[in-house]
């Protein structure tokens, strides 16, 4: 039998109807065609579902649509604004920091977490914050090399 989920998703208020197993990342794709956030593994292993479920990055692959009831969402669709990418997207696109790009948005969600906590992040913090996530394509030199990037340039714009 299908619930009502009302959310703040990319800051619009939205009303789905979802099975009460239903996870939050199929809602996202499903019901609401938010299909930036990837399901690359069914296992929690992957990363490429990460989202923001107020202000905190989650794997929403952990977790079911109705326990986010009245929660805001963010997902990848809901960085940019006005037309103008995110700075840890921003970095990501010139520190070369994705190859095929299927794991990018776990990856991005992720590290706009790590700098919201950590605004000047090393290298080992940052490898050790990837540890939820995997990427098939790379070495990781140029995601970390992007992380530190968006982090740095995030920082700048808080002042």
């Amino acid at each position: 039998m299908d619930v009502n989920v009302s959310l703040t998703v990319n800051g619009k208020k939205v009303t789905g109807k979802a099975e009460p197993r239903t996870l939050l990342v199929q809602f996202l794709r499903e019901t609401l065609g938010l299909t930036g956030t990837h399901v690359g593994c069914d296992t929690s292993q992957c990363g490429a579902c990460v989202v923001h479920i107020d202000g905190v990055s989650v794997k929403s692959c952990t977790i079911l649509a109705v326990q986010c009831e009245g929660k805001k969402v963010t997902t990848i669709e809901g960085l940019a604004k006005d037309g103008k990418l995110h700075p840890m997207q921003q970095a990501f696109h010139e520190n070369h920091g994705l190859q095929c790009g299927f794991c990018t948005p776990g990856m991005i969600m992720s590290a706009v977490d790590l700098a919201k906590r950590n605004p000047k992040p090393s290298e080992t913090e940052v490898r050790e914050w990837l540890e939820g996530n995997i990427c098939r394509c790379t070495g990781y030199h140029n995601i970390v090399k992007a992380i530190m990037a968006g982090a740095q340039a995030s920082h700048d714009l808080k002042g």
